[in-house]
């Protein structure tokens, strides 16, 4: 007698044939989000690198669609230099700040906070990034201003001489720390730090307790032990870590636009180029220059293995 099986469904046939082919549902799985990233991601690069090879017309302020340098010469103006160099400055200081600022706590919670402290750490460092980017900042505008809460307590304290030293800094100063250099590098290294506290936390977390107590029996002082053990075993979360301060840094335009002397960054530039000048070319070979310097500052974070401590 011969048995009478139903009919296999399309679900079934289908699960039978990525049985037997594998690699035809791995390809599946994985067709989209690479032709999103080729589409999307890489496609609009190309687009912005050769757009930075046209040229606008000065008289009729048209875009020029012809091979040329020109528009990259004109990022050597004194002008447009100096928004480079301003950028890049800012983000270095801002990098430097979050790491003397980060390296404490990432510490204390990698090697004494255990059980509930270290739910609490996590909460603390993660709790900023749930709030609204803009609050944040124009929250920080209030407390920068003249009439604002540090001015208050400094009065309050006697202490306003450290202030107004401060504020009367050549070059970084200004007339309250909303206006100034000062209070938009307090701004940037507030909002990016727990992007170095994380990386460089995860990296402590790994230096082997055996290593630090080898380190002792050995004579070294806490200090040597710092220099020679601790430090070059946590590069790799410094270096992660200062990956996204310094790219975060380099590319926000929204923070120099509400704190500071409205001296242009090349966030701002873009922004203004793209939108109220109309100049793309000229704001397309701007977004270039973070976009090398990052390849550049990646390739040597790769070679540190910075990305183990992702």
């Amino acid at each position: 007698m011969t048995a009478i099986l139903p009919a296999k469904s399309i679900a079934d046939r289908l699960t039978t044939l990525f049985w037997r082919k594998p690699k035809l549902l791995l390809a599946l799985l994985i067709t989209p989000p690479l032709l999103w990233l080729g589409v999307v991601y890489l496609g609009s690069l190309a687009a912005l690198l050769l757009q930075s090879f046209y040229s606008i017309d000065e008289f009729s302020g048209m875009v020029i669609p012809e091979f040329t340098l020109k528009t990259y010469a004109e990022l050597l103006r004194p002008q447009n230099y100096d928004i480079i160099l301003r950028t890049l400055t800012m983000s270095a200081a801002v990098t430097l700040g979050s790491v003397i600022l980060a390296f404490p706590i990432a510490y204390y919670a990698a090697r004494y906070a255990k059980g509930r402290w270290k739910a609490v750490f996590y909460l603390g460092i993660m709790l900023p990034l749930w709030s609204s980017y803009l609050v944040k900042v124009y929250a920080w505008k209030l407390i920068l201003a003249k009439e604002g809460i540090l001015t208050w307590a400094a009065t309050k304290t006697h202490t306003n001489f450290l202030l107004d030293a401060a504020l009367a800094l050549p070059g970084i100063g200004g007339n309250s720390l909303s206006t100034s250099y000062i209070g938009m590098f307090l701004v940037f290294t507030y909002v990016w730090l727990p992007f170095m506290i994380l990386p460089m936390q995860a990296a402590l977390e790994r230096v082997p307790t055996s290593m630090l107590e080898a380190s002792q029996d050995l004579g070294a002082t806490r200090a040597q032990t710092f220099r020679t053990v601790i430090v070059p075993l946590a590069l790799p979360g410094i270096i992660a870590g200062s990956i996204f301060t310094f790219s975060l840094t380099m590319g926000d335009y929204i923070i120099p636009q509400i704190v500071g002397n409205s001296a242009n960054f090349i966030g701002m530039a873009v922004y203004q180029l793209q939108g109220t000048a109309g100049n793309t070319p000229l704001a397309a070979a701007f977004a270039v220059i973070p976009i090398l310097i990052m390849l550049i500052y990646l390739s040597l974070a790769k070679r540190a293995g910075a990305f183990d401590a992702l």
